[in-house]
């Protein structure tokens, strides 16, 4: 589960998460929606990869990638635990807003 934690905890990474959630991409195509050269985006890539957070194939001289949200359901999981404390501040909130003439 730290691999997972430590994959997404680079904003970059999410970011290429979002855009795999949506499609299968190149590398090139998801290197011209960074600001960051082709091996930045692919170590990044690899790091996810190694995670288990995406999958790579080729076609024919392409590497794409797709997501694999398995993984991220580890995340949803040790969060959920926490939020009953989200709960009960909004619960809070929304009781002090109505009392609020």
């Amino acid at each position: 589960m730290s691999q997972v934690f430590a994959a997404i905890s680079d904003p970059t990474r999410r970011e290429l998460l979002d855009l795999l959630a949506e499609r299968e991409y190149a590398v090139n195509d998801l290197v011209s929606r960074f600001e960051v050269s082709q091996p930045a985006v692919s170590h990044h890539l690899r790091i996810l990869r190694e995670a288990g957070l995406v999958k790579k194939r080729r076609a024919g001289r392409q590497r794409l990638y797709r997501l694999k949200a398995r993984p991220l359901r580890e995340v949803y999981d040790w969060v959920a635990h926490y939020e009953r404390f989200w709960t009960e501040k909004l619960d809070a909130l929304g009781e002090h807003l109505r009392r609020i003439p």
